[in-house]
């Protein structure tokens, strides 16, 4: 999925690929295939607080035998990520579940109070994830390639023909997401949905987000969502609940492999928490599923023309460099900044991206089944564009377009429409100094922004930006390479 050569990757897992899923031995059950998949019909509508609290074991297990735990978690500081040679493979697959317990059937009625654990009226069962059986730890999303898929189209590197652009192929080559990045994270989250569906058994986990929607880098966090059933759900009271069941069972027996789960109370809650096998830092969210929904129309954009992802990465170090890149501080979110990329290059003279909500709406419809929305990735062509300018004329016609071209105060960013709308007066958009469209649920991705100060800085980041880039076209000038090169 994330090769690491000239080939920059391709939608589904190759053939050569998929060694390494099907020889794990993970004790999972595999997927029904073609199971009939039934809505739910009834709804959350309970008092989650009448919910009998968790009572976890007082003991997890490490290479098969008990350690007791506190309930407290485990203080770690100082600790630098592991290199892949230091971590044995025994150490990550034991970390979580023992391998006395049998993994709960995701089919099974709800069980009784005193199995500790719990389920709602109208959760999702496991056919919506229903593909040919592969080990569980493709479950972040189906099966990434099915009998029916084509075969998986070879997606070269862009020529780099100038200094500028060899600047930003050498950055992406070096930084973008290995395929040993997303395995770690891939495997903490196989290990932690056993943890959580000793709570929660219908329900299942995705990795969502940069690590699986081409634009990952290799010091990218893990975004996670939790499905507790295909349905909304309040987020400021039960995923709030939910997720701090998960806090508290995190800290009474997770300790030794979680570290610092900490409840977020945002419009969507997450809990943060670092696992200190893969030291990578993960959000996890419930029920947020149009993050699921945009992760795979993100991929399909990442992957239809290839010069996407090395703007992308370059544009998301640049900003991360210049200190706009940080929603918890007033400016903009890495989600953000790749829809302004697709969007600049959707509304170039000559577009390199076309709509893909537009031309392809059955692949891309809102109120898709979740089982079917990685299909999208896989259908869609490459798309050929007359448009042959080089990553370091983007790069500079990206940062031209946003300093001087796009009109902030009265345009909005839509990359479902493939262009600047007028601003709506609705209350996601009025007095606000950005306007970005989720392509889906069409809210404000940088509603963050909501400081005068944050907004001049970020505009003056990139007229700066463009114009040292322009007058001298070295990418140092604006993002020193070596750092960030070994940062990563």
């Amino acid at each position: 999925m994330f090769p690491n050569s000239s080939i920059l990757g391709r939608p589904p897992f190759p053939l050569e690929h998929q060694q390494y899923f099907i020889n794990l031995p993970v004790n999972i059950p595999p997927v029904v295939v073609h199971q009939q998949f039934h809505s739910p019909v009834s709804r959350l509508t309970h008092n989650l607080s009448s919910i009998p609290p968790v009572s976890p074991p007082s003991f997890a297990y490490r290479n098969g035998s008990p350690v007791h735990t506190s309930a407290a978690p485990t203080s770690f500081r100082g600790r630098k990520r592991l290199k892949e040679q230091n971590v044995s493979y025994e150490a990550k697959r034991q970390r979580f579940h023992s391998p006395h317990h049998e993994l709960t059937s995701a089919n099974q009625v709800v069980p009784l109070p005193e199995d500790h654990r719990r389920s709602f009226p109208g959760s999702i069962s496991s056919p919506l994830f229903q593909a040919h059986y592969i080990s569980d730890l493709t479950g972040c999303v189906p099966p990434l390639q099915e009998a029916s898929f084509p075969e998986p189209i070879e997606t070269a590197l862009p020529v780099a023909k100038d200094k500028l652009s060899q600047q930003v192929l050498e950055l992406f080559q070096a930084c973008q997401q290995q395929v040993y990045d997303l395995n770690r994270k891939e495997l903490c989250r196989t290990q932690l949905q056993r943890e959580i569906q000793q709570i929660f058994p219908n329900s299942r986990l995705f990795l969502v987000g940069s690590s699986l929607n081409g634009f990952g880098t290799r010091s990218s966090d893990g975004d996670l969502c939790l499905v507790v059933k295909e349905e909304p759900i309040n987020q400021k009271t039960e995923a709030r609940y939910i997720l701090g069941l998960l806090q508290k069972h995190f800290c009474r027996k997770l300790s030794n492999f979680i570290e610092r789960p900490q409840l977020i109370r945002a419009k969507v809650p997450i809990v943060k928490f670092r696992d200190k096998v893969s030291c990578v830092e993960f959000d996890l969210n419930v029920n947020n599923v149009v993050g699921i929904r945009n992760t795979f129309l993100l991929r399909t954009y990442a992957y239809i023309e290839s010069r996407v992802r090395p703007l992308v990465l370059v544009v998301k170090k640049w900003a991360s460099f210049r200190g706009i890149n940080d929603a918890s501080r007033g400016t903009l979110s890495s989600y953000s900044l790749v829809l302004m990329v697709l969007h600049y290059l959707q509304t170039l003279p000559e577009p390199i991206l076309p709509s893909l909500q537009k031309n392809y709406p059955e692949s891309f419809d809102p109120t898709m089944q979740l089982r079917l929305v990685h299909q999208a990735p896989c259908t869609i062509p490459p798309y050929v564009s007359k448009n042959e300018a080089t990553l370091g004329d983007l790069l500079l016609g990206f940062l031209r377009y946003y300093a001087t071209e796009f009109d902030w105060s009265s345009q909005m960013i839509s990359v479902r429409e493939a262009k600047a709308l007028p601003r709506s007066d609705g209350i996601e958009w009025r007095n606000k100094f950005i306007c970005v469209e989720e392509p889906f649920d069409r809210t404000n991705t940088a509603r963050a922004v909501h400081e005068k100060q944050k907004f001049d800085m970020i505009t003056g980041e990139f007229r700066k930006s463009w114009q040292r880039l322009r007058d001298r076209k070295d990418l140092n000038c604006i993002l020193p390479l070596r750092a960030t090169i070994q940062k990563r």
